[in-house]
């Protein structure tokens, strides 16, 4: 799995378990719903200041939780 569809799943787990719904976060964050729901379902790439307002501003959480998760540890080396 890509990371950008990795962020995209990570983004909607936490959204779901804080019961809030796309459009309230997409308002949160001033991004439009569809971007968000394309970005939940990895279509979208997106830059790192509109990550940040998603996860900061729409989620109300830290870079450090979202990506202190299972999915985005490293399962292997890195290549040179």
């Amino acid at each position: 799995m890509d990371i950008q569809s990795k962020i995209g799943e990570r983004i909607k787990e936490i959204r779901t378990s804080l019961n809030l719904t796309q459009e309230a976060v997409a308002y949160k964050a001033e991004v439009d719903r569809s971007f968000m729901n394309h970005v939940e379902n990895g279509k979208r790439n997106i830059s790192m200041r509109t990550l940040e307002k998603i996860i900061c501003y729409g989620l109300e959480i830290t870079f450090q939780d979202f990506f202190n998760h299972e999915s985005f540890k490293s399962k292997g080396r890195l290549r040179k």
